[in-house]
């Protein structure tokens, strides 16, 4: 009898354990067909605070959240967060940041489907609308920054690992989901106003806030050139009209060998010595970043 009772028990926490669920129709008006997952912790709190977390190229919404490398569903355990798992409709499973579709805001690309899937999760989990971050890592690092220019009024900070510029992989004949071997070697390299140009140019019209941007990368990545760092700081110091040269630079810092610069309040930039692709995920400095 007393062992039936613990049986039960058990079955009953198991059943009742969070865990990674599908949301088949989140309202997705886009053409982009990217699918939603969730995860909503045990100990959610009230008007939780959103992580989208952007799966890098052949993995999945799935394999990311199993991957241990991969921290945010600890960090969603440890505070209460709801984390949201988009999962790429595309051959490869890299994100489209090449086409028109996705470069720009509400063209039905894969991102207006990931926006949608937060506005999903601010409408039916109560998320709170003023505490909604990204991360990612590779192509997710680079569909982060996507986001950033495309739907800005819908996230307070990004956390990027090891991406590119926002529009740097542009495809020149619109196709969707191509590699750009120009971007990706570090040679598609413009002036800060140019770069500038091209966030603006995602959005037009858009003047209101934009989401503070946390960029890592390694110096010995040889898949997306360390360059494409030195882009991205370019393109949002002037999003955010300060001067590339840091406000203050701490060595070793988050960790032995890297360097954080920061631009202002808004542009963090950390540069990984000796690292290669991707940066692992810092749970700690994300979650600082983003206030978590």
């Amino acid at each position: 009898m007393f062992s039936s009772i613990i049986l039960a028990s058990l079955m009953a926490s198991t059943a009742l354990a969070a865990s990674l669920t599908q949301v088949p129709n989140y309202n997705n008006n886009a053409t982009s067909k990217a699918q939603m997952y969730v995860y909503k912790p045990d100990n959610v709190v009230e008007n939780p605070p959103l992580v989208v977390v952007i799966h890098s190229c052949q993995s999945s919404a799935q394999s990311y959240f199993q991957n241990n490398a991969i921290p945010w569903k600890s960090g969603s355990d440890g505070k209460g967060y709801i984390t949201v798992w988009p999962s790429s409709p595309n051959s490869g499973t890299c994100w489209d940041v090449s086409s028109k579709q996705s470069l720009t805001h509400l063209g039905g690309g894969d991102s207006q489907a990931i926006a949608n899937m937060i506005l999903y999760a601010i409408s039916e989990y109560g998320v709170d609308p003023e505490r909604v971050y990204v991360t990612g890592g590779s192509s997710g690092a680079m569909m982060s920054n996507v986001l950033a220019a495309t739907y800005p009024e819908l996230i307070k900070a990004v956390s990027l690992y090891s991406g590119v510029a926002a529009g740097c992989f542009v495809s020149s004949s619109g196709g969707v989901d191509q590699w750009n071997n120009s971007c990706s070697g570090g040679q598609s390299r413009a002036t800060p106003e140019k770069w500038k140009q091209v966030v603006l140019d995602m959005y037009p019209g858009y003047e209101g806030p934009r989401p503070k941007m946390q960029i890592w990368h390694g110096s010995v990545d040889s898949t997306l050139a360390p360059q494409n760092y030195q882009e991205e700081i370019k393109q949002w110091t002037a999003v955010f009209n300060v001067t590339q040269d840091p406000t203050s630079t701490v060595e070793n810092s988050p960790k032995q060998g890297y360097t954080t610069s920061n631009y202002g309040d808004f542009v963090q930039g950390i540069y990984a010595q000796g690292v290669g692709h991707s940066v692992p995920s810092n749970l700690t400095a994300s979650e600082a970043w983003f206030g978590l």
